[in-house]
């Protein structure tokens, strides 16, 4: 028998029990089967920023690490959000012990309200966290229909063969946490997005230590966060923002100043609130998103705000512009959001002047720079002072940052996740570095499987389906490839109706063709086109109608044909067209 730390290890025939005791005072017991094997399943997140989601499988267990969310792509008209394809965990829906989410960002709850009314099964988060998706759910009247369960650092969760233990980490939301996910066959150490700050404005610094002991334990393998793997050095503390704030607000002591930031970074807010507390000024949240994670905040006591500092935007108008600030959503140029509404003048309760002063505290995220340069042009158009230097500090490590993190866990496998391929090399060749070898760096791509054997040999053994899953208004997935399509042909080329009405049974042309037009061309400035178009469309019919042509799907294929063949001769578009009959 061999005694490691309050762990025994006792080999019993065809299986290994491991007994030990949790954070709550509870034992348990993790069996290790013969040929049993641990794998580790790519739902999102991987190649592409956002939509994390990740799938932990031994036996009959399951566990699932974040569940996010994506923002659509320029080309997917009209798509409010993408969640990942969930069709692996449906199938395998026995199996799922729970949801282990590691911070509060859409990219890593936002799919939850989508995915847990398919999937019964709880969610393990931490305190701020699970306020946040308390919320969520409630929106979506789900918050009595999914089990939720707020941990605490250090505490132990009993998934079926899984163990979880939730570690303190620092991020750009507060209550982030890692993941040490105890199997059979060996832990895995799940990052979640994290940095190391060891002055962060709210709580504690991350818990190195306790990455240390897991480490000198033996871990299997290391997922870490690979967002900023291409930045050399440290992430600089989130402190520094703060005062970089007060400089400003001291430079600009004569203006309003509007503030657009990530609704869920809590401490940026806290910051700011702080610089208006001590220059005299009143402040405002503004922006849905905005309100609803920091009226968590606030409930949770996540944020502090000195008395009669707070103002509705309705009282703003009650105060002189150079005593007030306003913080709101519209960071990353979102079209809906208060400072886009603002740039372009349709906000309805505060309109932008000369005078004021923009900060942008945040980067783009990639893919959303042309939004966001979009808004910033808007802005300086009308004359204002926009600023972006010193405002913002990541969320997420550095190279260095990512170092220590290795060097601590001392992981036999190194397992870049969360960001676009060039993201995912840069911590491979970080790995490389630091004389990890290319069988023990492995770079997944979205629906990989990789196995860990019972002797932790690993390899990619097939994959499973995955995908992105369109979310429009209320539809869940009825946005497939063919309706992006028709949209983007729409979107390019407009679309013509063609409303006819025929006699039953003769198929006699009785009223039309009537050409209407939309997104194609402009018809009192093209009259003589359409002029042109309809004496196309009836030659073609009055031919059809000598032939006795009278099947319906026959006449629609030759008005589509006939006019597409016109349109196209004389104006090198190829507009959508639909014809409709009328019979009488």
């Amino acid at each position: 028998m061999e005694f490691d730390r309050g762990v025994f290890r006792v080999p019993v025939y065809a299986y290994e029990v491991r007994r030990s005791r949790g954070a709550d005072g509870g034992f348990f017991i993790l069996k290790k089967t013969e040929n049993g094997k641990l794998r580790v399943i790519a739902l999102g997140g991987l190649e592409q920023i956002g939509m994390n989601m990740t799938a932990f499988e031994y036996g009959d267990s399951i566990i699932v690490v974040d569940c996010g969310m994506a923002f659509p792509e320029d080309d997917m008209f009209g798509v409010d959000l993408v969640i990942p394809d969930i069709s692996y965990l449906e199938e395998n829906q026995k199996k799922i012990k729970g949801f282990f989410i590691t911070h509060g960002h859409e990219d890593h709850i936002g799919a939850i309200p989508y995915v847990l009314r398919k999937i019964n099964a709880p969610i393990y988060a931490t305190k701020l966290t699970m306020g946040i998706i308390d919320h969520k759910l409630e929106e979506h009247n789900m918050l009595n229909s999914v089990r939720r369960k707020v941990v605490t650092y250090g505490t132990n969760v009993n998934a079926g063969d899984f163990r979880v233990e939730f570690i303190r980490t620092n991020h750009s939301i507060q209550d982030a946490a890692a993941l040490a996910i105890y199997s059979p066959v060996g832990t895995i150490v799940h990052t979640g997005d994290f940095k190391v700050d060891y002055t962060p404005v709210f709580g504690d610094a991350i818990d190195l230590q306790r990455f240390a002991e897991i480490g000198k334990k033996g871990v299997l393998a290391l997922m870490c966060d690979s967002t900023n793997a291409g930045r050399p050095g440290f992430t600089p503390s989130e402190k520094t923002v703060g005062k970089n704030l007060d400089n400003i607000f001291a430079e600009h002591a004569n203006s309003r100043i509007i503030i657009a930031t990530f609704a869920s970074n809590v401490d940026r807010v806290q910051q700011i609130i702080n610089s208006a507390h001590k220059f005299g000024r009143k402040v405002v949240v503004e922006g849905r998103s905005m309100v609803n994670i920091i009226s968590t905040a606030i409930e949770l006591g996540y944020i502090n705000i000195p008395d009669n500092t707070l103002i509705s935007i309705d009282e703003i108008r009650n105060y002189p512009d150079e005593k007030t600030v306003l913080i709101t959503t519209g960071s990353q140029g979102e079209s809906m959001a208060a400072l886009s509404r603002m740039a372009n003048g349709t906000h309805r309760k505060v309109q932008i002047k000369p005078t004021d002063t923009i900060i942008f505290s945040s980067h783009a995220i990639p893919g959303n720079e042309k939004s966001v340069g979009k808004v910033v042009n808007d802005l300086y158009r009308k004359g204002l002072d926009v600023i972006f230097q010193d405002v913002h500090v990541s969320g997420h490590a550095c190279q260095e940052d990512i170092k220590l993190i290795y060097s601590l866990v001392k992981p036999k496998y190194a397992i870049p996740v969360h960001g676009e391929y060039q993201h995912l090399k840069a911590q491979e060749r970080i790995a490389e570095s630091l004389g990890y070898d290319s069988k023990h760096r492995i770079i997944l791509s979205s629906g990989d499987v990789l196995e860990f054997d019972a002797d932790q040999n690993a390899k990619i053994n097939g994959k499973v389906k995955t995908g992105a899953i369109m979310v429009d208004g209320l539809g869940v997935g009825d946005v497939g490839n063919v309706v992006l399509r028709d949209r983007q042909h729409l979107a390019e080329d407009g679309i013509i109706v063609v409303v006819m009405t025929l006699e039953q049974g003769s198929g006699r042309l009785l009223a039309g063709p009537d050409i209407v037009s939309r997104g194609f061309v402009y018809v009192k400035d093209a009259e003589d086109l359409m002029e042109e178009a309809h004496n196309t469309l009836y030659d073609r019919l009055m031919e059809l109608e000598d032939h006795g042509v009278s099947d319906w799907s026959k006449i629609k294929n030759e008005v589509k044909t006939t006019l597409s063949d016109f349109v196209w001769k004389e104006t090198q578009r190829s507009p959508m067209i639909l014809p409709i009959i009328q019979e009488v």
